[in-house]
């Protein structure tokens, strides 16, 4: 199956400032910007926190943050912090770090904190944290009183570059992953790459597996960049990062302004490599491994049934292998069971009338989506990666 190509309208506009980059997520009536900066959460004025909130929502009487334990003191504090001096009503909810909150059970738990501190219409909920809040906070914003807004805080790398942008939320049920949720757009996104600072090392670097995906899907000379800057992207110097921060947005920005609901094929692109990584979660047991850490295998085992099937050169692979290492991420997981994966590969989301569908590479920059894979050479893209 072809994958429409990457529009030529202004799909992802892009303001840079000085430390500061603002990107618009171009959905007509909905669209809504991605704020890109570095020390500014708690200024006073319009460029703070506070202030691009009021711009993107204008009338706000109630603020529900919902934030992640682990940075409740840190990043949530600031937040708040920045709220303080707003006209607003504000709540606080808390929720367990880790892959496990993404359930029925914490759902459920959530919607009752919601209807305890009054939630309305009018409120905005502000989650506050990495993918795993986001995606839940997001889930529960869009299905109490049939929607409330929203506002993404990302706090973790994966999250700044990923799952914040999109509109997609969602919890994992025991056989799969993100397999209950909504399309669900924010009214904003706050990036402070400050927030990175006390970010643990091993999920920061698992948020360079997303990072080095953009530039394997579609941006071929972003790819180069990394290739050439990686090191200074591990030291998470500031202006480096955020422009790999920036770049990465930009291309998901345009992938979700092309294909919102993933109608026409496109937005399947970001999906490279997230088939063999959500059987390599759930097969593990969520929480085991972080998810970039699988998405960073996943790759090697697209890549690797990409050269299988002819579709791509050993040159994409041995590339994409060496920038992963570079990154230190892991390249294989010795435990990889296709007895195991397989299965759960069946219920992936792209699959189609009951046949596997994978994003595979085809040259740095371009990818397509293969259906019919003969399943022998699924296995054996997984074996490659499981014993080395």
């Amino acid at each position: 199956m072809s994958i429409p190509p990457r529009s030529e309208s202004t799909s992802a506009r892009t303001r840079p400032t000085n430390n500061a980059t603002e990107i618009t997520v171009d959905l007509g009536q909905r669209s809504y910007p991605i704020c890109i900066e570095s020390s500014a959460t708690g200024r006073p004025d319009e460029s703070g926190f506070a202030g691009r909130l009021r711009a993107a929502l204008g009338d706000c009487t109630h603020a529900i943050v919902i934030q992640d334990a682990a940075i409740a003191t840190s990043a949530g504090q600031q937040i708040l912090d920045s709220l303080a001096g707003e006209d607003i009503r504000i709540s606080e909810i808390e929720v367990a770090s880790g892959e496990t909150s993404k359930s029925t059970d914490r759902l459920a738990e959530l919607w009752s904190e919601l209807l305890d501190c009054g939630a309305d219409r009018r409120s905005v909920v502000i989650a506050v944290g990495g993918g795993v809040i986001g995606d839940l906070a997001g889930f529960a914003a869009a299905t109490f009183t049939r929607g409330l807004r929203f506002v993404q805080v990302p706090t973790t790398l994966l999250a700044m570059v990923d799952s914040s942008v999109g509109g997609k939320t969602g919890i994992n049920l025991p056989g799969g992953k993100n397999m209950v949720g909504a399309f669900w757009q924010p009214h904003l996104v706050w990036i402070d790459t400050d927030f990175l600072a006390t970010l643990p090392r091993r999920e920061y670097l698992s948020g360079l597996a997303e990072v080095i995906k953009y530039g394997v899907i579609e941006d071929a000379p972003f790819f180069d960049y990394l290739e050439t800057n990686i090191a200074a992207i591990l030291e998470r110097e500031p202006q480096t990062t955020r422009h790999a921060i920036s770049r990465s947005c930009q291309s998901k920005a345009r992938v979700v302004a092309d294909d919102e609901r993933e109608t026409t094929g496109r937005r399947a692109i970001l999906n490279y490599g997230h088939t063999f990584a959500h059987a390599i979660e759930a097969t593990a047991g969520y929480g085991v491994m972080l998810h970039g850490e699988a998405v960073a295998i996943g790759m090697q085992m697209a890549a690797s049934l990409g050269v299988d099937l002819g579709l791509c050169s050993d040159e994409l692979l041995r590339r994409q292998t060496a920038l992963i290492q570079a990154a230190g991420l892991p390249r294989s997981w010795a435990e990889a069971d296709p007895a195991k994966m397989v299965p759960v590969m069946a219920h992936d989301k792209k699959v189609a009338h009951g046949k596997l569908r994978f994003v595979l590479p085809q040259e740095i920059g371009s990818v397509g989506l293969i259906a019919d894979v003969p399943q022998e050479k699924v296995v054996a893209a997984i074996r490659s990666w499981s014993d080395r």
